[in-house]
């Protein structure tokens, strides 16, 4: 059996707000949103930490799945998890999760791929890129 997901194993958190049009006619947030909260997840970490790619390049989603466990509700926060799982040679693993009132509700795992803009080709990532995201791997097995 797998142990329980926990917060504190994700390096990068972000909160995001859940808006009342989150909601769908049974009252909980849209599983549409879910995906839409780990978007934001994986922007903060690409973009905002300094990772961006070079000017010719940019990252494209090449795979991307959701794990739903529990709903998420308005009013209220959703805490997102990110951490990295692999850095391949042009390809970057993501785990992610999200959290609301301590609990998990939902995991996703994506692939994001940097490609070269004119050739639309995988572009391998830079030492300085490595580095960074590196910063945000997985804690080390105890």
């Amino acid at each position: 059996m797998t142990a329980p997901e926990r917060i504190e194993d994700y390096p990068v958190r972000i909160s995001e707000k859940v808006r009342y049009s989150d909601t769908d006619r049974q009252g909980h947030v849209n599983n549409v949103l879910f995906a839409f909260f780990f978007e934001a997840g994986r922007v903060d970490v690409l973009f905002m930490r300094g990772s961006s790619p070079p000017d010719h390049c940019a990252y494209v989603l090449a795979r991307s799945t959701i794990d739903f466990l529990d709903e998420l509700h308005w009013p209220g926060d959703v805490e997102i998890g990110t951490r990295i799982e692999k850095l391949g040679g042009s390809s970057i693993s993501i785990r992610q999760v999200l959290f609301q009132g301590g609990r998990c509700a939902a995991t996703s795992d994506s692939v994001m791929v940097q490609v070269d803009r004119p050739s639309r080709k995988a572009c391998p990532l830079s030492d300085e890129a490595r580095t960074i995201l590196g910063q945000m791997a997985a804690p080390a097995a105890a």
